[in-house]
């Protein structure tokens, strides 16, 4: 029960910075659906370079944070030692990633369909570099349980971040997707200058043969990383390089990453609960009851994901005045996205098991699996259906791999996951969600957002009623 208290109260912590964050970045959304209209591709453009940077980000850090829990749990390790040896490694990757980026830029921009903008790409692998040495002293505070740090840290990068973005786009009337990544390039910049301290206090010393021992843990991870990243990014990385019209290719792209950016409230709560669970599985892997609190977690994160997803849905039409109404057409792969993001969050949970039991590489072969579907979905698909096949085919690549880690866990690592009661949350919820479907477009917006919250509190009180009330 302390275990519990304790995600509660970190998920807590950790969520607000996430979710107030992300709402704040949300308000970037219309900024930019604003001032860069549709026809001018540029919020396409920022999408393209966003999923190449995130790639990019999982590469450098070469599953280090993870691998940073693991040997920093253990007894026979010194934490200060493993942070530098985990830190030494990232850093030299991202220096070197920045040294060929800079060497070969003009080969790169030119195969990247950036030619006449090299400058993107500079500007964005200075960040995923930065990024990538701030992550290790951010995951590093997580071990050391000081959320208010690491939210604190969190919030004034986001914050110096809109603030810059207002200035420079409503202030100053600029229109160009230049400055997004220049300010993204400026705030990165500034918030590594706060962990320069925490860097003093290291009793630094690097471990050679620690490192041999991290790195035959993290590959594996580091594989199930790219794969990962991949099921989230791939279709947007692959969409202009697959649409037939390559003119109108970066209007579909926008489209498609704005409105999606709604269902990124998922995304929120999943990143949210890793923060705060993903040391204390660690941590809990020692004692006797372990797999029933494994489960237990499970089950709250799946039911309360539901909860957010019909919420999300209840009051779309309030939520895409988010988006610049140019992009509204986009709104129709909102419910499958958030689908698939709550998978991505299950599959999360059940990959501990081979995390627990140092078999990282069944990880990389479930999400292997699951990029394979992605691509050959988004490759038929997106010539034919657009920004649909992309919806389409992240939902079947994480349930492609959500399903072969529940399947072969179950054989290797047996948690007793209550599939009976997540099923029947899942068909209540699926069903309350059919229901808002079927409420007629003509009616005014009050009735629609009035059935909505009915049926969003129905689904409250059952949590209420069959889980809470008999705790509290």
């Amino acid at each position: 029960m302390a275990n519990l208290k304790a995600l509660a109260k970190d998920t807590a912590i950790y969520g607000l910075s996430s979710i107030v964050g992300r709402f704040l970045n949300y308000l970037l959304v219309p900024l930019y659906t604003h001032y860069m209209p549709k026809a001018s591709g540029d919020y396409g453009v920022s999408t393209n370079m966003y999923a190449y940077t995130a790639l990019m980000f999982v590469i450098l850090t070469f599953g280090m944070e993870t691998t940073l829990f693991r040997f920093a749990n253990d007894e026979r390790e010194t934490p200060d030692t493993v942070f530098s040896t985990c830190f030494a490694m990232v850093g030299g990757l991202s220096l070197l990633f920045l040294m060929l980026i800079f060497g070969f830029i003009t080969p790169i921009s030119n195969y990247l369909g950036y030619a006449e903008h090299p400058e993107y790409l500079l500007m964005m692998a200075s960040v995923v570099a930065l990024d990538a040495m701030q992550a290790l002293p951010f995951c590093f505070l997580r071990f050391q349980h000081r959320p208010i740090r690491f939210m604190s840290l969190k919030m004034l990068n986001i914050l110096l971040n809109i603030t810059l973005n207002v200035i420079c786009f409503v202030l100053l009337g600029k229109t160009a997707v230049f400055y997004v990544f220049f300010i993204n390039l400026l705030c990165t910049g500034f918030i590594t200058l706060f962990f320069i301290p925490d860097l003093f206090k290291i009793r630094w010393h690097f471990d050679a043969g620690l490192l041999h021992r991290m790195l035959s843990y993290s590959w594996p991870i580091l594989v199930l990383g790219v794969m990962g990243i991949l099921n989230q990014v791939a279709d947007k990385i692959l969409f202009p390089k697959v649409y037939p019209d390559q003119a109108q290719a970066n209007v579909e792209l926008g489209v498609y990453g704005s409105c999606v950016k709604v269902a990124m409230i998922m995304a929120m709560i999943t990143q949210a609960f890793r923060y705060a669970y993903e040391p204390i599985v660690f941590a809990k892997s020692k004692e006797a009851d372990k797999n029933e609190y494994y489960a237990l977690g499970m089950k709250y994160f799946v039911i309360f994901t539901l909860l957010a997803f019909l919420g999300v849905m209840g009051y779309l039409p309030l939520l895409r005045y988010m988006v610049g109404s140019d992009y509204w057409e986009g709104l129709r792969a909102i419910p499958i996205v958030m689908a698939a993001e709550i998978m991505m969050g299950i599959y999360f949970n059940l990959s501990f098991w081979y995390k627990l039991i140092d078999k990282t590489i069944y990880g990389a072969l479930f999400s292997l699996a699951g990029c394979i579907v992605l691509f050959a979905i988004n490759i038929w698909g997106i010539p034919r259906y657009s920004y649909m096949a992309c919806a389409w085919g992240g939902f079947a690549g994480y349930g492609t791999a959500m399903l072969l880690s529940y399947f072969v866990g179950q054989r290797l690592y047996p948690i007793p996951y209550p599939i009976g009661s997540l099923a029947s949350y899942t068909v209540i919820a699926a069903f309350f969600y059919y229901v808002m479907t079927q409420i007629p477009a003509e009616w005014p917006m009050w009735q629609y957002l009035g059935i909505s919250s009915l049926l969003i509190l129905a689904f409250a009180l059952l949590i209420y009623w069959r889980e809470l009330r008999k705790k509290a």
